[in-house]
């Protein structure tokens, strides 16, 4: 009997040798469907951001801060939320607790990781600001 192997053999012990290795259509790299499901994930955590901030209230007007204006920027990447704030004026009574209320609302929503709130002056608020909504529920669209 031959023992030597044949020409089938080796070609068989190619093909499983190879099913061992990656193949050359798979990336070294997340599939980009990966950074669309990141993607999705942070817009709808962002989403959810937006509703925690539309419960703080300025005390002094009877609109949430979204809908004020008072929100500049929102950043959210895997679960890291940069936030960008003003508020009416310099001299508002409220400066030292809203903007900790604010971090408070946003990291206590669930997929926050980190929340870093930068409480800025520029631009200048002014009403132009406000959404619609607020300008309406203010009396100030005819």
């Amino acid at each position: 009997m031959n023992t030597e192997p044949t020409a089938a053999d080796n070609l068989m012990g190619n093909v499983l040798s190879l099913s061992d290795a990656p193949l050359p259509h798979e990336p070294s790299t997340p599939l980009a469907s990966d950074a669309a499901s990141a993607s999705i994930r942070d817009e709808i955590l962002k989403e959810q951001i937006i509703e925690a901030m539309c419960t703080v209230y300025d005390p002094e007007i009877p609109v949430n801060i979204y809908e004020l204006g008072l929100i500049y920027d929102l950043v959210v990447d895997e679960g890291n939320v940069w936030i960008k704030m003003t508020l009416t004026s310099p001299a508002c009574p409220v400066a030292g607790t809203l903007p900790i209320e604010v971090e408070n609302k946003v990291a206590s929503v669930a997929g926050v990781k980190n929340v870093e709130l930068e409480l800025v002056w520029e631009p200048s608020y002014n009403m132009e600001m406000m959404s619609e909504a607020a300008r309406l529920q203010l009396g100030l669209l005819w």
